[in-house]
């Protein structure tokens, strides 16, 4: 499951206590683990050691979901799906390598995936006070220029070498900031195994998020540093009894955020607005791509993952939803906000100092929803489903932002993250441009469709075009398949840009 939250967090999932079944959980930082509470409950209290071990052994893969080192030479263990990408990437159409699996006899068979990093959390700082003494006293543009500014001197100050990547993580909606350093490998990480799809994905789309699936949900990679496998000291050890009934369990590793913080206002925008407009795009975007996988067996094997990451997206968010919806559930959060409210309410100086913030959160809120589809179309937010037009920004905004002092630049261009873009804008990874078109052709159609046909935006980008025609054009006529050219374009800066006729370069350079 897919998630920008770079949140290395242990999470308690289950605890089974015979003969009747008990489940608790509870999800925490590694720094702050309450070991004695854990302790008193189940009688396991982990050390520094202990926390420290998982860390270490656990690992981020950088575009999205979790592995552990499983072996003291760098492999790592993580699910079928988080490897989806890198699986269909090293496919043809002789050898589906999703479809038929793949099995690495030897470590000379192991094979480089294009676009994948490995991240291991080596330390967490708190950062809390430098970040909130830079805001102190400031609201609006004003806070959110001090806050960037003060995460990328930090991200750069800790970012000494191209091997570890450093980001200041927000927790508790502001409440503390933690600065996250991690090892990185983005040059070698292989391919060692892979199930076929039909196993690794038994059930298909109406099988997933279901308990329990009964499937193989799982792959394979391994790390190499200067042409070897990686040493790794610290990894998880097989247990040939597995998990007993009634074991404490854990599960480490990077999921998402949660949303318990959310006021009413914002659950109500998420539950009547937000994502119904985003279920909305989803569906449309499934059954798109479904309808060009009938094309033929290449179409279905060069758009299969597209249409995984839609349905694993659209599958969550229905259920967020669905809970949402639930008017015992919806009610237990009015009952708890109106609850704070009257607490803050009896003690005057709190009323004065955040009294109002549910009100401004409410009308923050309202703001956003006017502007969704304005940020999701003219900033290009989801790149207009189009894996070149994403390229494309990264190449034209990259000349415009890197020559700005690294406090002022837009967060995926500063330089501590700069390599996080690089990976994916040089990346080797083929890209298909019969799907390219239809994508494309997509995310032009939606952009006309919500943003309206006499806007000036749509009116610019399309001028006389069909949204078909364009898609075509550009497509097909852009070079930046070739990842040399792409190279020479962000070396030239500004001036390259500005010359380039590449009909892609050209689109983006005109928004």
């Amino acid at each position: 499951m897919k998630s920008p939250i770079p949140l290395t967090l242990l999470a308690l999932v289950l605890a089974l206590a015979a003969p009747a079944v008990r489940a608790e959980e509870g999800m925490w930082t590694f720094d702050s683990f309450p070991s004695a509470k854990v302790e008193k409950a189940y009688g396991f209290s982990p050390d520094k050691a202990w926390l420290d071990h998982v860390r270490l052994s656990s690992v981020r893969l950088a575009l999205g979901c979790s592995g552990s080192f499983v072996s003291p030479d760098g492999l790592v263990m993580t699910n079928h799906h988080c490897a989806r990408r890198c699986i269909q990437d090293l496919s043809t159409p002789e050898q589906d390598l999703t479809a038929k699996g793949f099995y690495a006899r030897t470590q000379a068979d192991e094979r480089t995936c294009p676009r994948m990093e490995i991240n291991q959390l080596t330390t967490i700082k708190d950062v809390t006070a430098p970040v909130q003494n830079a805001t102190r006293g400031l609201s609006g543009d004003a806070f959110n220029r001090a806050q960037k500014a003060a995460f990328s001197r930090l991200e750069k100050a800790c970012q000494t070498s191209d091997q570890l990547r450093c980001e200041v993580v927000t927790l508790y909606r502001g409440g503390q900031y933690h600065l996250y350093t991690y090892r990185r490998w983005k040059k070698d990480v292989r391919l060692v195994f892979a199930p076929e799809e039909a196993i690794a994905f038994f059930g298909g789309d109406p099988d997933n998020f279901n308990f329990p699936r009964y499937d193989l949900d799982v792959s394979f990679l391994r790390v190499y540093e200067d042409g070897r496998p990686l040493q790794t000291p610290e990894y998880f050890h097989w247990s040939p009894a597995g998990a007993r009934d009634g074991e404490l369990t854990f599960v480490s590793g990077n999921p998402g955020s949660t949303g318990r913080l959310l006021t009413v206002a914002q659950l109500a925008a998420l539950r009547d607005q937000f994502l119904p407009l985003r279920l909305e795009r989803l569906a449309q975007l499934r059954g798109w791509v479904s309808q060009y996988q009938q094309r033929s067996p290449e179409a279905r094997r060069t758009s299969q993952d597209e249409l995984f990451g839609v349905e694993n997206s659209y599958k969550g968010m229905f259920g967020r939803r669905e809970a949402l919806l639930d008017p015992a559930f919806f009610a237990t959060k009015v009952k708890e906000e109106q609850a704070l409210r009257a607490r803050v309410a009896k003690v005057p100086a709190l009323q004065k100092d955040v009294g109002g913030a549910w009100d401004a959160i409410a009308q923050a809120t309202a703001t956003e929803l006017k502007l969704e589809r304005e940020t999701t179309w003219i900033r290009s937010a989801n790149k207009y489903y189009s894996e070149l037009f994403g390229i494309a920004r990264n190449l034209v905004w990259g000349a415009t932002e890197r020559p700005k002092p690294d406090t002022e630049r837009y967060r995926e261009f500063t330089d501590a993250r700069l390599p996080a873009t690089e990976l994916v804008t040089f990346s080797k990874a083929p890209i298909h441009s019969e799907l390219e078109v239809e994508l494309f052709t997509l995310g032009l159609t939606k952009m006309r469709e919500e943003l309206g046909a006499d806007h000036p935006y749509v009116k610019k980008v399309l001028g006389k075009d069909s949204p078909r025609q364009l898609a075509t054009r550009v497509v097909q006529g852009t070079k930046l398949y070739d990842v040399a050219q792409r190279r020479a374009l962000w070396s030239g800066g500004a001036a390259a840009i500005a010359a380039s006729e590449d009909p892609m370069i050209a689109l983006v350079r005109s928004l």
